[in-house]
């Protein structure tokens, strides 16, 4: 009698909140984003700095960020692509490896377009973290427990943004803004290999072919259902919104009444903390609630914190940039969980052109915020900064309206 044949074994739980794979998890993700977000956003509060030091406009300065966040836009699809072949983690640990790399050598740059090449080259690299990370949550972690994962890799972003930028500040009035580059390409490099210590091993990743016919026949899937391009849109217009916000405070702050010195510039980047802790809230309330609810509710918040920096009181300044910047991070963080749960076995391209979309705006809208700047002032960026969130507003609202199956 022939032996019985052995029964096929049952797919790899998810990770569980709770369990240590699960906390490593969080750990490493956490650390990515961190990394990520510092070495990509450590120019916006020396932008002043820069345009003084090579004699470029305020406009120009800007593109030290949005090149690099343009570039990351333009790399999130390959890497997508390159993640959904040869895996999650490998794509991003070499991401994370090469950006250091990039964030090392802007320091030592004899011209400006030497380091808007850099500037650039980092964005590239970058892309493969947030393209694979938001893959790697949705196969790996339990559905009951992806809202809360998702909120502390966001939470890792804000805290790396908040810290690079005030790193960035506070070295380059002590020392020089060439040190402060410098040390956060130490910083990329040193969480670079802490990321690869502490990430668990895919259990649930199945390679797919990278051939184009899936390829577009993905992207065709995705565009036709009928709620992941409005997230799309709402990703382009409040990333647009935040990013020129923060790009041109500091020059509004060092301007009178204000007068306030490069490392004070850098103390309002501080205010990321509350982006960590509106990440962490969203991603819980999710869960509970549903992120169709989570999006737009939170969104008139970010509006009334646009208007209150029209004053000229310098506290009623921070709080409404407060305000806008708690407000955003959860509305960041419900949009990009729920384009997870929608994309489903396409999720990794799904956040890839979320992310896209997110980027895009914030080098395009970034861009445009200096033309804004320029003609208007600060009432004038404030207009057009106000207008991207009430469409942002009106797109959330028109999301209720789908089936919540997949929220």
């Amino acid at each position: 009698m022939s032996p019985v044949p052995p029964a096929p074994s049952a797919e790899p739980a998810p990770l569980e909140a709770g369990t240590p794979a699960y906390q490593r998890a969080n750990v490493a993700l956490f650390i990515g984003g961190f990394a990520t977000f510092a070495m990509l956003y450590g120019t916006q509060p020396i932008l002043p700095l820069l345009s003084s030091e090579f004699g470029v406009g305020p406009a120009r300065a800007s593109l030290t960020v949005s090149l690099g966040t343009g570039a990351l836009a333009a790399a999130l699809i390959p890497a997508s692509i390159l993640s959904d072949r040869y895996g999650r983690a490998r794509v991003m640990n070499t991401a994370l490896a090469l950006a250091a790399l990039c964030a090392l050598a802007s320091a030592f740059v004899v011209g400006f377009d030497q380091l808007l090449v850099l500037r650039a080259l980092l964005g590239l690299a970058l892309a493969g973290l947030p393209a694979a990370a938001m893959a790697w949550l949705g196969e790996e972690i339990s559905p009951s427990a992806q809202g809360r994962a998702m909120g502390l890799y966001i939470a890792g972003n804000a805290l790396g943004g908040m810290s690079g930028r005030f790193i960035a500040a506070l070295l380059t009035d002590f020392f020089s803004w060439r040190i402060a580059l410098g040390l956060l390409g130490v910083l990329g490099a040193v969480a670079a290999l802490a990321f690869w210590r502490w990430l668990p091993a895919s259990r649930n990743f199945r390679a797919r072919p990278a051939t184009p016919r899936r390829v577009f026949a993905d992207v065709l899937s995705i565009y036709r259902d009928p709620g992941l391009p409005w997230l799309f849109t709402v990703a382009f217009l409040i990333m647009g919104a935040f990013v020129g916000l923060y790009n041109y405070l500091g020059f509004r702050l060092q301007e009178a009444p204000y007068l306030l010195s490069q490392s004070a510039v850098g103390a309002v980047f501080l205010l990321y903390l509350l982006g960590t802790l509106a990440s962490t809230w969203a991603g819980r309330l999710a869960d509970r609630i549903g992120r169709r609810n989570v999006l737009w509710s939170l969104m008139p918040l970010m509006a009334a914190g646009l208007l209150l920096t029209l004053f000229e009181a310098l506290p009623v300044v921070i709080i409404g940039v407060g305000i806008f910047t708690f407000a955003y991070f959860a509305v960041h963080t419900a949009a990009s969980g729920w384009v997870g749960r929608r994309a489903q076995e396409r999720r990794a391209l799904g956040s890839a052109l979320y992310l896209c979309s997110y980027y895009f705006g914030s080098s395009v809208l970034g861009a445009l915020g200096g033309l804004a700047w320029s003609a208007g002032g600060w009432a004038g960026l404030v207009a057009m900064l106000t207008g991207c969130t009430v469409l942002a507003l009106l797109t959330a609202l028109w999301l209720r309206r789908l089936r919540p199956a997949l929220d």
